[in-house]
Protein backbone atom coordinates (compact mmCIF):
# COMPACT_ATOMS: atom_id res chain seq x y z
CA UNK A 1 0.00 0.00 0.00
CA UNK A 2 2.62 2.54 1.02
CA UNK A 3 4.52 1.68 -1.94
CA UNK A 4 1.99 2.18 -4.52
CA UNK A 5 1.43 5.76 -2.96
CA UNK A 6 4.96 6.30 -3.36
CA UNK A 7 5.50 5.96 -6.62
CA UNK A 8 1.99 7.89 -7.56
CA UNK A 9 3.22 10.21 -9.42
CA UNK A 10 5.03 7.83 -11.77
CA UNK A 11 2.14 5.67 -12.27
CA UNK A 12 0.36 6.38 -15.68
CA UNK A 13 -3.95 6.30 -15.79
CA UNK A 14 -3.03 2.49 -17.16
CA UNK A 15 -0.78 1.25 -14.50
CA UNK A 16 -3.05 3.28 -11.87
CA UNK A 17 -6.43 1.54 -13.06
CA UNK A 18 -4.12 -1.98 -12.59
CA UNK A 19 -2.74 -0.90 -9.27
CA UNK A 20 -6.41 -0.70 -8.28
CA UNK A 21 -7.71 -3.51 -9.83
CA UNK A 22 -5.43 -5.67 -7.00
CA UNK A 23 -5.63 -3.70 -4.33
CA UNK A 24 -9.50 -4.23 -3.35
CA UNK A 25 -9.61 -1.80 -0.75
CA UNK A 26 -8.11 0.93 -3.02
CA UNK A 27 -10.61 -0.81 -5.30
CA UNK A 28 -13.16 0.40 -3.16
CA UNK A 29 -12.22 3.75 -2.39
CA UNK A 30 -12.43 4.52 -6.52
CA UNK A 31 -15.88 3.27 -6.78
CA UNK A 32 -16.52 5.38 -3.96
CA UNK A 33 -15.46 8.53 -5.60
CA UNK A 34 -17.24 7.36 -9.06
CA UNK A 35 -20.49 7.53 -7.32
CA UNK A 36 -19.91 10.59 -4.89
CA UNK A 37 -18.89 13.11 -8.08
CA UNK A 38 -21.96 10.93 -10.05
CA UNK A 39 -24.21 11.92 -6.88
CA UNK A 40 -23.17 15.32 -6.74
CA UNK A 41 -24.71 15.95 -10.90
CA UNK A 42 -27.17 14.07 -10.39
CA UNK A 43 -28.14 16.24 -6.96
CA UNK A 44 -28.03 19.30 -8.93
CA UNK A 45 -30.02 18.22 -11.37
CA UNK A 46 -32.61 17.19 -8.62
CA UNK A 47 -32.62 20.17 -7.04
CA UNK A 48 -34.07 22.32 -10.77
CA UNK A 49 -36.56 19.22 -10.84
CA UNK A 50 -37.42 19.80 -7.38
CA UNK A 51 -37.78 23.31 -7.95
CA UNK A 52 -40.04 23.04 -10.88
CA UNK A 53 -41.88 20.76 -9.57
CA UNK A 54 -42.98 22.18 -6.07
CA UNK A 55 -43.53 25.48 -8.73
CA UNK A 56 -45.78 23.46 -10.86
CA UNK A 57 -47.68 22.30 -7.80
CA UNK A 58 -47.90 26.03 -6.91
CA UNK A 59 -46.00 25.27 -3.96
CA UNK A 60 -45.34 28.27 -1.12
CA UNK A 61 -43.08 30.35 -0.08
CA UNK A 62 -43.07 28.57 3.09
CA UNK A 63 -42.74 25.14 1.15
CA UNK A 64 -39.95 26.35 -0.86
CA UNK A 65 -38.24 27.26 2.49
CA UNK A 66 -38.76 24.18 3.70
CA UNK A 67 -37.94 21.95 0.93
CA UNK A 68 -35.05 24.16 -0.24
CA UNK A 69 -33.65 25.84 2.65
CA UNK A 70 -30.15 23.89 2.51
CA UNK A 71 -30.36 24.66 -1.52
CA UNK A 72 -27.04 27.34 -2.05
CA UNK A 73 -28.88 29.10 -5.60
CA UNK A 74 -26.65 30.20 -8.42
CA UNK A 75 -27.59 32.71 -10.98
CA UNK A 76 -27.24 29.79 -13.41
CA UNK A 77 -29.18 27.25 -10.95
CA UNK A 78 -32.18 30.34 -11.56
CA UNK A 79 -31.65 31.10 -14.67
CA UNK A 80 -32.61 27.39 -15.62
CA UNK A 81 -35.50 27.24 -13.65
CA UNK A 82 -36.60 30.54 -15.22
CA UNK A 83 -36.03 28.41 -18.37
CA UNK A 84 -37.98 26.02 -17.76
CA UNK A 85 -40.89 27.72 -16.38
CA UNK A 86 -40.80 29.90 -19.67
CA UNK A 87 -44.24 28.65 -21.26
CA UNK A 88 -46.85 31.81 -20.59
CA UNK A 89 -48.88 29.46 -18.36
CA UNK A 90 -45.86 29.02 -15.82
CA UNK A 91 -45.39 32.90 -15.95
CA UNK A 92 -46.55 34.43 -12.24
CA UNK A 93 -44.91 31.15 -10.98
CA UNK A 94 -41.58 31.93 -12.73
CA UNK A 95 -42.37 35.63 -10.99
CA UNK A 96 -43.01 33.99 -7.54
CA UNK A 97 -39.83 31.56 -7.38
CA UNK A 98 -37.56 35.29 -8.94
CA UNK A 99 -38.96 37.22 -6.13
CA UNK A 100 -38.44 34.22 -3.31
CA UNK A 101 -34.93 33.72 -4.43
CA UNK A 102 -34.58 37.96 -3.66
CA UNK A 103 -36.53 38.32 -0.45
CA UNK A 104 -36.03 34.67 1.49
CA UNK A 105 -32.75 33.68 0.64
CA UNK A 106 -31.34 37.30 -0.16
CA UNK A 107 -29.95 35.76 -3.79
CA UNK A 108 -29.03 39.23 -5.81
CA UNK A 109 -30.33 38.58 -9.23
CA UNK A 110 -27.97 39.42 -12.44
CA UNK A 111 -28.89 41.39 -15.14
CA UNK A 112 -29.66 37.77 -17.18
CA UNK A 113 -32.14 36.90 -14.76
CA UNK A 114 -34.09 40.14 -14.96
CA UNK A 115 -33.99 39.91 -18.34
CA UNK A 116 -35.41 36.17 -18.85
CA UNK A 117 -37.88 36.99 -16.24
CA UNK A 118 -39.35 40.04 -18.07
CA UNK A 119 -39.47 38.34 -21.65
CA UNK A 120 -41.32 35.80 -19.99
CA UNK A 121 -43.84 38.35 -18.17
CA UNK A 122 -44.41 39.89 -21.63
CA UNK A 123 -45.14 36.78 -23.69
CA UNK A 124 -47.77 36.22 -20.57
CA UNK A 125 -49.11 39.70 -21.46
CA UNK A 126 -48.04 40.61 -17.11
CA UNK A 127 -47.14 44.13 -18.48
CA UNK A 128 -47.48 45.80 -15.47
CA UNK A 129 -44.86 43.47 -13.61
CA UNK A 130 -42.79 43.30 -16.54
CA UNK A 131 -42.18 47.20 -16.74
CA UNK A 132 -41.29 47.07 -12.83
CA UNK A 133 -38.68 44.76 -13.71
CA UNK A 134 -37.82 46.75 -16.09
CA UNK A 135 -37.33 50.07 -13.98
CA UNK A 136 -35.81 48.21 -11.23
CA UNK A 137 -33.01 46.66 -13.16
CA UNK A 138 -32.59 50.08 -15.20
CA UNK A 139 -32.01 52.27 -12.03
CA UNK A 140 -30.06 49.01 -10.44
CA UNK A 141 -27.53 49.63 -13.76
CA UNK A 142 -27.60 53.40 -13.64
CA UNK A 143 -24.22 54.06 -12.35
CA UNK A 144 -22.73 53.41 -15.92
CA UNK A 145 -23.45 53.94 -19.85
CA UNK A 146 -21.61 50.22 -19.94
CA UNK A 147 -23.92 49.22 -17.40
CA UNK A 148 -26.86 50.34 -19.07
CA UNK A 149 -25.71 49.29 -21.81
CA UNK A 150 -25.07 45.96 -20.81
CA UNK A 151 -28.78 45.60 -19.63
CA UNK A 152 -29.72 46.51 -23.47
CA UNK A 153 -27.42 44.02 -24.72
CA UNK A 154 -28.66 41.18 -22.59
CA UNK A 155 -32.86 41.84 -23.22
CA UNK A 156 -31.38 41.17 -26.77
CA UNK A 157 -29.57 38.35 -26.61
CA UNK A 158 -32.26 36.14 -23.80
CA UNK A 159 -34.42 37.38 -26.64
CA UNK A 160 -34.00 33.92 -29.18
CA UNK A 161 -34.46 32.19 -25.62
CA UNK A 162 -38.12 33.13 -24.64
CA UNK A 163 -39.71 34.53 -27.91
CA UNK A 164 -41.63 37.31 -26.35
CA UNK A 165 -42.44 39.43 -29.05
CA UNK A 166 -41.19 42.82 -30.04
CA UNK A 167 -43.22 44.12 -27.36
CA UNK A 168 -40.91 43.90 -25.04
CA UNK A 169 -38.57 46.76 -26.56
CA UNK A 170 -41.23 48.94 -26.93
CA UNK A 171 -41.53 48.30 -22.91
CA UNK A 172 -37.51 48.88 -22.51
CA UNK A 173 -38.15 52.65 -24.73
CA UNK A 174 -41.14 53.51 -22.99
CA UNK A 175 -39.29 52.94 -19.10
CA UNK A 176 -36.61 54.84 -20.08
CA UNK A 177 -38.31 57.75 -21.47
CA UNK A 178 -40.41 57.43 -17.78
CA UNK A 179 -37.31 57.69 -16.35
CA UNK A 180 -36.01 60.58 -18.25
CA UNK A 181 -33.29 58.77 -19.75
CA UNK A 182 -33.33 60.34 -23.08
CA UNK A 183 -30.41 59.41 -24.70
CA UNK A 184 -29.98 56.34 -23.81
CA UNK A 185 -33.88 55.92 -25.24
CA UNK A 186 -32.39 57.24 -28.38
CA UNK A 187 -29.48 55.08 -28.41
CA UNK A 188 -31.79 51.76 -27.69
CA UNK A 189 -33.90 53.18 -30.62
CA UNK A 190 -30.84 53.60 -32.90
CA UNK A 191 -29.65 50.07 -31.72
CA UNK A 192 -32.89 48.14 -31.98
CA UNK A 193 -33.30 49.40 -35.64
CA UNK A 194 -29.95 47.88 -36.62
CA UNK A 195 -31.08 44.77 -35.04
CA UNK A 196 -34.10 44.93 -37.13
CA UNK A 197 -36.80 45.95 -33.58
CA UNK A 198 -37.87 49.54 -34.69
CA UNK A 199 -40.18 50.26 -31.10
CA UNK A 200 -44.28 51.07 -32.33
CA UNK A 201 -45.70 54.79 -33.05
CA UNK A 202 -46.65 54.56 -29.45
CA UNK A 203 -43.45 54.32 -27.74
CA UNK A 204 -41.93 57.06 -30.00
CA UNK A 205 -45.18 59.17 -28.83
CA UNK A 206 -44.22 58.71 -25.09
CA UNK A 207 -40.61 59.19 -25.70
CA UNK A 208 -41.73 62.48 -27.26
CA UNK A 209 -43.89 63.66 -24.48
CA UNK A 210 -41.83 63.37 -21.54
CA UNK A 211 -39.32 65.19 -23.85
CA UNK A 212 -41.73 68.02 -24.71
CA UNK A 213 -42.46 68.59 -20.88
CA UNK A 214 -38.84 68.77 -20.21
CA UNK A 215 -38.64 71.60 -22.52
CA UNK A 216 -35.92 69.93 -24.66
CA UNK A 217 -37.16 71.31 -27.62
CA UNK A 218 -34.07 70.29 -30.22
CA UNK A 219 -34.46 66.18 -28.94
CA UNK A 220 -38.13 66.31 -30.06
CA UNK A 221 -37.53 67.82 -33.29
CA UNK A 222 -34.12 64.98 -33.66
CA UNK A 223 -36.63 62.18 -32.26
CA UNK A 224 -39.55 63.36 -35.02
CA UNK A 225 -36.23 63.62 -37.77
CA UNK A 226 -35.40 59.73 -36.68
CA UNK A 227 -38.65 58.54 -36.86
CA UNK A 228 -39.92 60.02 -40.48
CA UNK A 229 -36.71 58.60 -41.77
CA UNK A 230 -37.32 55.04 -40.51
CA UNK A 231 -41.00 55.29 -41.99
CA UNK A 232 -42.22 55.55 -38.71
CA UNK A 233 -45.04 58.07 -39.87
CA UNK A 234 -47.25 60.55 -37.33
CA UNK A 235 -50.27 60.39 -36.02
CA UNK A 236 -52.78 63.52 -34.46
CA UNK A 237 -51.22 62.40 -31.42
CA UNK A 238 -47.91 62.96 -32.34
CA UNK A 239 -48.48 66.09 -34.41
CA UNK A 240 -50.12 67.84 -31.43
CA UNK A 241 -47.04 67.12 -29.07
CA UNK A 242 -44.67 68.58 -32.12
CA UNK A 243 -47.60 72.07 -32.33
CA UNK A 244 -46.77 72.41 -28.54
CA UNK A 245 -43.21 71.81 -28.70
CA UNK A 246 -43.04 74.77 -31.17
CA UNK A 247 -45.27 77.29 -29.32
CA UNK A 248 -42.97 77.09 -26.51
CA UNK A 249 -40.45 77.81 -28.94
CA UNK A 250 -42.07 80.38 -30.26
CA UNK A 251 -42.05 79.35 -33.94
CA UNK A 252 -45.04 77.97 -34.66
CA UNK A 253 -46.59 81.67 -36.07
CA UNK A 254 -43.10 82.10 -38.13
CA UNK A 255 -43.94 78.50 -40.02
CA UNK A 256 -47.28 79.27 -40.18
CA UNK A 257 -46.96 83.06 -42.22
CA UNK A 258 -44.00 80.65 -44.50
CA UNK A 259 -46.84 78.29 -45.50
CA UNK A 260 -49.36 81.19 -45.93
CA UNK A 261 -47.18 82.90 -48.89
CA UNK A 262 -47.06 79.44 -50.23
CA UNK A 263 -50.09 78.07 -49.99
CA UNK A 264 -52.43 81.28 -49.46
CA UNK A 265 -55.06 79.07 -47.86
CA UNK A 266 -53.96 77.69 -44.08
CA UNK A 267 -52.27 74.56 -43.88
CA UNK A 268 -53.33 71.03 -42.14
CA UNK A 269 -51.30 70.85 -38.53
CA UNK A 270 -49.79 67.54 -40.47
CA UNK A 271 -48.28 69.73 -42.89
CA UNK A 272 -47.19 72.48 -40.34
CA UNK A 273 -45.11 70.34 -38.23
CA UNK A 274 -43.34 68.60 -41.33
CA UNK A 275 -42.44 71.46 -42.65
CA UNK A 276 -40.96 73.00 -39.61
CA UNK A 277 -38.72 69.80 -39.58
CA UNK A 278 -37.48 70.62 -42.75
CA UNK A 279 -36.86 74.20 -42.45
CA UNK A 280 -35.28 73.17 -39.46
CA UNK A 281 -33.01 70.87 -41.18
CA UNK A 282 -31.94 73.00 -43.68
CA UNK A 283 -30.89 75.70 -40.84
CA UNK A 284 -28.41 72.91 -39.83
CA UNK A 285 -26.70 72.87 -43.39
CA UNK A 286 -27.97 69.91 -44.43
CA UNK A 287 -29.32 71.10 -47.56
CA UNK A 288 -29.55 67.18 -49.50
CA UNK A 289 -30.95 65.70 -46.39
CA UNK A 290 -33.63 68.08 -46.22
CA UNK A 291 -34.44 67.95 -49.94
CA UNK A 292 -34.36 63.70 -49.41
CA UNK A 293 -36.93 64.22 -46.74
CA UNK A 294 -39.29 66.50 -48.29
CA UNK A 295 -39.24 64.23 -51.48
CA UNK A 296 -40.39 60.82 -49.11
CA UNK A 297 -43.06 63.10 -47.50
CA UNK A 298 -44.40 64.00 -50.70
CA UNK A 299 -44.83 60.32 -51.86
CA UNK A 300 -46.73 59.74 -48.05
CA UNK A 301 -48.64 62.74 -48.72
CA UNK A 302 -47.58 64.14 -45.53
CA UNK A 303 -46.62 67.53 -47.41
CA UNK A 304 -48.17 69.75 -50.07
CA UNK A 305 -47.27 69.67 -53.81
CA UNK A 306 -46.24 73.58 -53.41
CA UNK A 307 -44.79 73.58 -50.46
CA UNK A 308 -42.38 71.04 -51.35
CA UNK A 309 -41.74 72.90 -54.63
CA UNK A 310 -41.26 75.89 -52.35
CA UNK A 311 -39.00 74.43 -49.43
CA UNK A 312 -36.55 72.73 -52.31
CA UNK A 313 -35.95 75.99 -54.10
CA UNK A 314 -35.33 77.57 -50.38
CA UNK A 315 -32.90 74.98 -49.79
CA UNK A 316 -31.13 75.41 -53.08
CA UNK A 317 -31.15 79.37 -52.13
CA UNK A 318 -29.57 78.52 -48.70
CA UNK A 319 -26.67 76.68 -50.14
CA UNK A 320 -26.16 79.24 -52.75
CA UNK A 321 -26.55 76.65 -56.13
CA UNK A 322 -28.30 79.21 -58.26
CA UNK A 323 -28.46 76.79 -61.33
CA UNK A 324 -30.62 74.14 -59.31
CA UNK A 325 -32.54 76.81 -57.26
CA UNK A 326 -33.80 78.26 -61.16
CA UNK A 327 -34.21 74.91 -62.52
CA UNK A 328 -36.29 73.96 -59.50
CA UNK A 329 -37.91 77.50 -59.49
CA UNK A 330 -39.27 76.49 -63.42
CA UNK A 331 -40.21 73.11 -62.81
CA UNK A 332 -42.43 74.16 -59.91
CA UNK A 333 -44.14 76.61 -62.76
CA UNK A 334 -44.21 73.90 -65.14
CA UNK A 335 -46.11 71.90 -62.20
CA UNK A 336 -48.94 74.47 -62.42
CA UNK A 337 -48.28 76.46 -59.08
CA UNK A 338 -48.12 80.19 -59.77
CA UNK A 339 -44.92 82.05 -58.20
CA UNK A 340 -45.03 82.75 -54.64
CA UNK A 341 -44.14 85.23 -51.90
CA UNK A 342 -41.80 82.92 -49.80
CA UNK A 343 -39.94 81.19 -53.25
CA UNK A 344 -39.02 84.76 -54.86
CA UNK A 345 -37.53 86.56 -51.86
CA UNK A 346 -35.31 83.47 -51.58
CA UNK A 347 -34.48 84.23 -55.07
CA UNK A 348 -34.48 87.67 -54.62
CA UNK A 349 -31.98 86.78 -51.51
CA UNK A 350 -30.15 84.65 -53.54
CA UNK A 351 -29.42 86.81 -56.57
CA UNK A 352 -27.93 89.93 -54.04
CA UNK A 353 -25.94 87.84 -52.17
CA UNK A 354 -24.59 87.33 -55.75
CA UNK A 355 -24.17 90.60 -56.12
CA UNK A 356 -27.06 89.94 -59.17
CA UNK A 357 -29.14 93.36 -57.92
CA UNK A 358 -30.02 94.25 -61.70
CA UNK A 359 -31.37 90.46 -61.67
CA UNK A 360 -33.25 90.89 -58.80
CA UNK A 361 -34.62 94.16 -58.92
CA UNK A 362 -36.06 92.47 -62.39
CA UNK A 363 -37.19 89.58 -59.96
CA UNK A 364 -38.83 91.96 -57.99
CA UNK A 365 -40.91 94.25 -60.31
CA UNK A 366 -42.21 90.44 -61.71
CA UNK A 367 -43.15 89.85 -58.73
CA UNK A 368 -45.05 93.04 -57.83
CA UNK A 369 -46.90 93.08 -61.13
CA UNK A 370 -48.21 89.58 -59.88
CA UNK A 371 -50.15 91.12 -57.52
CA UNK A 372 -47.48 89.65 -54.45
CA UNK A 373 -46.85 92.23 -51.19
CA UNK A 374 -43.00 91.72 -49.89
CA UNK A 375 -42.96 91.00 -46.21
CA UNK A 376 -39.85 91.67 -44.05
CA UNK A 377 -37.53 88.91 -44.74
CA UNK A 378 -37.30 90.60 -48.32
CA UNK A 379 -37.15 94.20 -47.45
CA UNK A 380 -33.77 93.38 -45.54
CA UNK A 381 -32.04 91.75 -48.31
CA UNK A 382 -32.93 94.29 -50.55
CA UNK A 383 -31.97 97.40 -48.45
CA UNK A 384 -28.94 95.28 -47.00
CA UNK A 385 -27.51 94.21 -50.78
CA UNK A 386 -28.68 97.19 -52.81
CA UNK A 387 -26.31 99.48 -50.02
CA UNK A 388 -23.56 97.01 -50.26
CA UNK A 389 -23.87 97.86 -53.90
CA UNK A 390 -24.31 101.85 -53.27
CA UNK A 391 -27.41 101.83 -54.70
CA UNK A 392 -28.45 103.66 -52.24
CA UNK A 393 -31.34 105.72 -53.30
CA UNK A 394 -33.34 102.55 -54.35
CA UNK A 395 -32.21 100.97 -50.81
CA UNK A 396 -33.81 104.30 -49.37
CA UNK A 397 -36.68 103.78 -51.08
CA UNK A 398 -37.33 100.28 -50.15
CA UNK A 399 -36.83 101.11 -46.31
CA UNK A 400 -39.52 104.13 -46.68
CA UNK A 401 -41.90 101.72 -48.37
CA UNK A 402 -41.22 99.15 -45.78
CA UNK A 403 -42.00 102.06 -42.77
CA UNK A 404 -45.59 102.82 -44.63
CA UNK A 405 -46.61 99.08 -44.74
CA UNK A 406 -45.91 99.45 -40.88
CA UNK A 407 -42.55 97.46 -40.89
CA UNK A 408 -39.41 98.07 -39.94
CA UNK A 409 -35.98 96.87 -40.92
CA UNK A 410 -33.66 94.66 -39.47
CA UNK A 411 -30.67 96.23 -37.03
CA UNK A 412 -28.30 94.66 -39.61
CA UNK A 413 -30.26 95.98 -42.83
CA UNK A 414 -30.22 99.50 -41.19
CA UNK A 415 -27.24 99.53 -39.77
CA UNK A 416 -26.04 98.70 -43.45
CA UNK A 417 -28.06 101.28 -44.96
CA UNK A 418 -26.50 104.16 -42.58
CA UNK A 419 -23.33 103.11 -42.47
CA UNK A 420 -23.11 102.94 -46.37
CA UNK A 421 -24.86 106.85 -46.23
CA UNK A 422 -22.22 108.24 -43.83
CA UNK A 423 -19.12 106.59 -46.20
CA UNK A 424 -20.66 108.31 -48.92
CA UNK A 425 -21.35 111.83 -47.17
CA UNK A 426 -25.01 112.09 -46.60
CA UNK A 427 -25.03 111.99 -42.89
CA UNK A 428 -27.85 114.42 -42.58
CA UNK A 429 -30.15 111.61 -44.64
CA UNK A 430 -28.59 108.97 -42.89
CA UNK A 431 -29.37 110.70 -39.58
CA UNK A 432 -32.83 111.54 -40.82
CA UNK A 433 -33.35 107.89 -41.51
CA UNK A 434 -32.55 107.08 -37.92
CA UNK A 435 -34.85 109.75 -36.37
CA UNK A 436 -37.25 108.36 -38.66
CA UNK A 437 -37.23 104.64 -37.27
CA UNK A 438 -37.14 105.64 -33.42
CA UNK A 439 -39.80 107.16 -33.64
CA UNK A 440 -41.60 104.20 -35.29
CA UNK A 441 -40.19 102.24 -32.44
CA UNK A 442 -36.97 100.62 -33.84
CA UNK A 443 -34.57 99.70 -31.43
CA UNK A 444 -30.97 100.63 -32.52
CA UNK A 445 -27.73 98.72 -31.50
CA UNK A 446 -24.22 99.96 -30.55
CA UNK A 447 -22.88 99.68 -33.85
CA UNK A 448 -25.63 101.64 -35.93
CA UNK A 449 -24.71 105.03 -33.34
CA UNK A 450 -20.77 104.62 -33.99
CA UNK A 451 -21.22 104.12 -37.88
CA UNK A 452 -23.19 107.65 -37.65
CA UNK A 453 -21.06 109.35 -34.83
CA UNK A 454 -17.96 108.21 -37.33
CA UNK A 455 -19.78 109.48 -39.99
CA UNK A 456 -20.71 113.29 -37.88
CA UNK A 457 -16.21 112.74 -37.09
CA UNK A 458 -15.69 112.86 -40.66
CA UNK A 459 -17.63 116.36 -41.40
CA UNK A 460 -16.42 118.04 -38.85
CA UNK A 461 -19.75 118.31 -36.97
CA UNK A 462 -18.71 117.90 -33.37
CA UNK A 463 -21.72 118.88 -32.17
CA UNK A 464 -23.67 116.09 -33.63
CA UNK A 465 -21.13 113.61 -32.27
CA UNK A 466 -22.03 114.77 -28.93
CA UNK A 467 -25.72 115.06 -29.32
CA UNK A 468 -25.35 111.17 -30.84
CA UNK A 469 -23.31 110.14 -27.69
CA UNK A 470 -25.67 111.51 -24.80
CA UNK A 471 -28.57 110.31 -26.97
CA UNK A 472 -26.73 106.78 -26.22
CA UNK A 473 -26.71 107.57 -22.82
CA UNK A 474 -29.82 108.92 -23.00
CA UNK A 475 -31.35 105.81 -24.30
CA UNK A 476 -29.68 102.93 -21.94
CA UNK A 477 -27.76 101.18 -23.89
CA UNK A 478 -24.57 99.82 -23.16
CA UNK A 479 -21.59 102.00 -24.33
CA UNK A 480 -18.90 99.73 -25.12
CA UNK A 481 -15.14 100.62 -26.29
CA UNK A 482 -16.47 100.41 -30.04
CA UNK A 483 -18.71 103.24 -29.08
CA UNK A 484 -15.71 105.59 -26.88
CA UNK A 485 -13.32 104.74 -29.91
CA UNK A 486 -15.57 106.48 -32.46
CA UNK A 487 -16.37 109.35 -30.20
CA UNK A 488 -13.14 110.08 -29.24
CA UNK A 489 -11.75 109.90 -32.76
CA UNK A 490 -14.30 111.83 -34.39
CA UNK A 491 -13.85 114.70 -31.47
CA UNK A 492 -10.49 114.46 -32.39
CA UNK A 493 -10.73 114.62 -36.07
CA UNK A 494 -12.81 117.77 -35.52
CA UNK A 495 -10.04 119.61 -33.31
CA UNK A 496 -11.60 119.03 -29.91
CA UNK A 497 -9.35 117.31 -27.52
CA UNK A 498 -10.61 118.63 -24.76
CA UNK A 499 -14.21 116.74 -24.81
CA UNK A 500 -11.96 113.82 -26.02
CA UNK A 501 -10.21 113.90 -22.88
CA UNK A 502 -13.89 114.18 -21.16
CA UNK A 503 -15.01 111.22 -22.68
CA UNK A 504 -12.02 109.19 -21.93
CA UNK A 505 -11.94 110.15 -18.22
CA UNK A 506 -15.61 108.94 -18.62
CA UNK A 507 -14.40 105.60 -19.79
CA UNK A 508 -11.64 105.51 -17.30
CA UNK A 509 -14.07 106.11 -14.08
CA UNK A 510 -16.30 103.09 -16.03
CA UNK A 511 -12.86 101.25 -15.26
CA UNK A 512 -12.72 100.30 -19.05
CA UNK A 513 -9.17 100.34 -19.90
CA UNK A 514 -8.43 102.69 -23.05
CA UNK A 515 -7.14 100.80 -26.35
CA UNK A 516 -4.03 101.56 -27.94
CA UNK A 517 -5.92 103.29 -30.69
CA UNK A 518 -6.96 105.93 -28.06
CA UNK A 519 -4.11 106.71 -26.72
CA UNK A 520 -3.04 107.67 -30.13
CA UNK A 521 -5.61 109.71 -31.03
CA UNK A 522 -5.83 112.10 -27.71
CA UNK A 523 -1.79 112.18 -28.10
CA UNK A 524 -1.95 112.92 -31.18
CA UNK A 525 -4.74 115.71 -30.99
CA UNK A 526 -3.44 117.16 -28.08
CA UNK A 527 0.05 117.74 -29.28
CA UNK A 528 -1.65 119.32 -32.35
CA UNK A 529 0.01 117.51 -34.99
CA UNK A 530 -0.62 117.91 -38.40
CA UNK A 531 -0.52 114.19 -39.16
CA UNK A 532 -4.25 112.91 -39.51
CA UNK A 533 -4.89 109.58 -37.39
CA UNK A 534 -5.75 105.74 -38.87
CA UNK A 535 -9.61 106.24 -39.17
Amino acid sequence: MNRLFRNFRDFSIKDLGLAFAHDKRISLSWEKSIRFSTKKVETTEGELGQICDLLRERGSWDSLDARLGSVELSSKLVDSVLVHLREPINAKRSLGFFHWCSRRKKHDHGVRSYCLMIHILVQAGLTVDARALLESVILKNSGSDASLSAVVETLLSTYEVVLSGPRVFDLLVQTCSRLRLFDLSLRVCSHLGERGFLPSLISFNTLLHVVQRSDQNDLVWKIYEYMVVNRIYPNQFTVEILAKSMCKAGTLLKVVNILDSIHIKRCSPTVIVNAALVLRIIEQNRVGEGILLVKRMLQKNMILDDVACSLIIHAHCESGNSELAFDSYDDMLKRGHCMNVYVCAALIGLLCREGKTEEANLLLQEMLQAGLNLYEETYNVLIEWFSRSGRLQEALEFCNRMVDEGSLPSCKAANELISRLCEAGNVERADGMLTLLLEKGFVPEESVYSDLISGFGRAGRFQAVLRLYHEVEWRGLSVTVLLYTSVIRSLCLCGKSTEAEKILAVMRGKYMPPTREIHELTSWASDGSQRQPVL
